[in-house]
């Protein structure tokens, strides 16, 4: 099986398996993205480094839409209790005997939504796995670029230390990302 070009017409695309410097005559993905001239090369990277962006946003939507459904049931959970105190006599023993534990499990709704985020975010992370599988190294220099810059535009580090009254809680780190390691 040869991979060395494809032919589509007139036109032929090169297809190298291995790390290359190609540009005219390359193509990404399928024979209609074939770059012709240095200008829709460019635009190929310029567009690669976009993608990126788009998949560290993506990510980061994620993560924000995770937090923003955590917060309201807390919310919910806060008001519920406020009401419950209200109601509650004065004189009453009944108090809790300590901190409870409440399992949140998201609505169908909300779980629809964080399914089409994330197949949103994989999806786009297989396309740019298989744009790099072309082994081009300007395309392959654009995505990591793109995935830098992306994480500087989307995903500023933030995280809750505890300053003073004692004891240090035992994962400071806890709310940190670990990097990806992969594509998702």
């Amino acid at each position: 099986m040869d991979h060395g070009s494809m032919s589509s017409g007139n036109a032929t695309c090169t297809h190298a398996m291995t790390w290359n410097w190609n540009t005219i005559g390359t193509c990404f993905l399928a024979e209609t993205w074939r770059i012709e001239n240095e200008g829709s090369f460019a635009a190929s990277c310029i567009g690669v480094f976009v993608l990126v962006i788009c998949l560290e946003f993506l990510r980061r939507l994620g993560r924000e839409y995770d937090s923003f459904i955590l917060r309201q049931f807390q919310q919910h959970l806060a008001a519920q209790a406020r009401a419950s105190k209200l109601e509650g006599s004065c004189c009453s023993d009944t108090s809790v005997p300590g901190p409870q534990i409440v399992t949140f499990r998201a609505t169908p709704l909300q779980q629809l939504i964080r399914s089409t985020i994330h197949a949103a975010a994989f999806g786009v992370a297989y396309i740019l796995m298989l744009i790099a599988m072309a082994f081009n190294g300007y395309i392959i220099i654009s995505i990591i670029i793109g995935a830098g810059v992306g994480k500087f535009l989307t995903d500023w580090m933030t995280a809750k230390i505890v300053v003073g009254g004692g004891e240090q809680p035992a994962n400071i780190a806890k709310d940190l990302d670990e990097p990806s390691l992969c594509c998702g």
